[in-house]
């Protein structure tokens, strides 16, 4: 019963959380948001401590309940191990921890985050690693999925989709995020849990924690006829038999061994009070049955019935065509999202798990390549720009990266400033009149004056007043030079209201 509980609310966590990546609409975010912001290390970095609290009391109280229910990747891991028995019998057996790699990692994973290269230490994050894997790879499955219903619909006279551009939005990133999917399916195809109890910091930490939890399995050692039966199912290969142990410093709380004792020999119980029920069990000649089941059941429940939804407001799409063909600019400073309070800021609480890049509705947001920033992402306006009136990747951001922000705001944050580059500019190179940044400019920043000083019929120029720019993009992404624009955003390190 324990370990059907258990799959079903795993299985409700790890879709809410995938379907936050694949979802392109952003529908979704309003109801199924809050799975995002309760992972572990995103509600550190966003000093979240409610949440953090709640996740440590939960791992005292019933163990490592978050690995196996609310952690992705750990349910990913599962899934895989699942499917790995298939085609043969999948055997599992027992093997000592190995804590010198386990705190090597933890302490190397802490030092880097210290230096503030957050991005680097994203790598072996879960949450984060596991939204590269479904940003990366299953997105773009979903959305060509979608693409096809779009073109059948379409035939059939009905507009119920639209199609999705798919696109590779950084190729270093692209290659991360595949040697991880396959690092992560082969350690669990052959040895379960593996990645989470020799590589993952927040199992390292939560381990630890878990070694004081209230509720525990519990081998009875009367009951107990040592036939491995419990051994061969544990994916995380901590049950000594031959001892009658469970290291709980890696013990998921799967509730495998329970399901699978034919004597019910594993309880789900306090130790202390395992010892009292076997003593007097073993005077009665009878087995204690389980009595931790309802408890289970009442915290499960307010785990998941506890969390609040947060209402999200109609966004308004423009419906300006994307212009294709152009070519990044070199930008002296990054450009982060306004909410994002400066460049420093966002580098040291971003984990890089691409949620906001795969929320982002206009294409601006993509991880970055360069090595102090690896993954994190930044913004670029060759497909699209960053529309005043959408606020998504701050709504959507659970590790504080990007602080929430309204409309209102965002309209006077400056997170950059537009660059003139009159040897592009096609009224001069070619003598014909555009002034396609100024109309399309949605803080009026840009005017257009005559090319040559008090000559009203020659071309007219480009002029950006720095004061009023935000910094949006529009007038890059829509300048018709190619292949670099006559007019390009440079960052600021620190964001200003105008």
């Amino acid at each position: 019963m324990l370990r059907k509980i258990r799959i079903a609310l795993a299985v409700l966590f790890f879709t809410a959380v995938t379907l936050l990546f694949l979802d392109f609409t952003g529908t979704l975010h309003t109801w199924l948001g809050w799975t995002a912001k309760i992972q572990f290390l995103p509600a550190l970095l966003a000093m979240n401590f409610v949440v953090v609290a709640v996740l440590v009391l939960l791992t005292l109280l019933l163990g490592r309940v978050y690995c196996s229910v609310i952690c992705p990747l750990g349910v990913f891991q599962d899934i895989v191990a699942w499917l790995s028995k298939r085609n043969r019998k999948k055997r599992y057996t027992y093997s000592p921890a190995k804590s010198y790699l386990r705190w090597g990692v933890l302490v190397v994973f802490i030092a880097v985050m210290a230096l503030g290269v957050t991005s680097l230490a994203a790598i072996i994050a879960p949450y984060s690693a596991y939204g590269r894997i479904a940003g990366n790879l299953f997105a773009p499955v979903y959305a060509l999925g979608n693409n096809l219903l779009a073109y059948v619909a379409e035939r059939a006279g009905s507009y119920a989709f639209y199609e999705k551009e798919v696109w590779i939005r950084s190729i270093p990133t692209f290659i991360v995020a595949v040697a991880t999917f396959v690092v992560i399916v082969a350690l669990a195809w052959r040895g379960g849990r593996t990645y989470c109890n020799t590589i993952c910091p927040v199992g390292t930490v939560l381990g630890f924690l878990s070694r004081f939890s209230w509720l525990k399995p519990v081998i009875d050692k009367s009951a107990c006829i040592d036939c491995k039966s419990c051994v061969r199912k544990c994916k995380a290969s901590c049950i000594d038999i031959e001892n009658h142990r469970i290291d709980y410093s890696r013990c998921v709380a799967c509730m495998d061994c329970i399901d699978t004792c034919p004597k019910g020999a594993v309880h789900y119980v306090h130790p202390k009070r395992s010892q009292a029920s076997a003593a007097e069990g073993a005077k009665t000649g009878e087995n204690t049955p389980d009595v931790s089941r309802r408890r289970f059941l009442t915290v499960a429940a307010a785990m998941t019935t506890t969390s609040m939804l947060k209402a999200q407001e109609m966004k308004v799409d423009g419906g300006l065509a994307v212009i294709e063909d152009k070519k990044i600019p070199e930008r002296k400073t990054p450009i982060v999202p306004a909410g994002a309070l400066s460049a420093r800021h966002f580098a040291n609480h971003c984990t890089a798990c691409q949620l906001c890049v795969s929320e982002c509705q206009n294409d601006v947001l993509r991880p970055a390549s360069e090595l102090s920033r690896f993954m994190q992402p930044e913004m670029s306006y060759e497909r699209g720009y960053c529309r005043p009136e959408c606020v998504r990747c701050s709504e959507v951001c659970p590790a504080g990266a990007i602080r929430p922000i309204s409309v209102e705001e965002k309209s006077s944050t400056q997170i950059g400033h537009a660059v003139w580059v009159r040897e592009n500019c096609i009224p001069l190179t070619d003598g014909v009149s555009c002034g396609n940044c100024a109309r399309h400019c949605p803080s009026g920043a840009i005017q257009m004056v005559p090319s040559v000083p008090g000559d009203e019929s020659s071309v007219r120029i480009p002029v950006v007043n720095v004061e009023r720019c935000i910094g949006c993009g529009a007038c890059e992404n829509l300048c018709p030079a190619r292949p670099f624009s006559a007019i390009y955003v440079e960052g600021n390190s620190v964001h200003r209201t105008v």
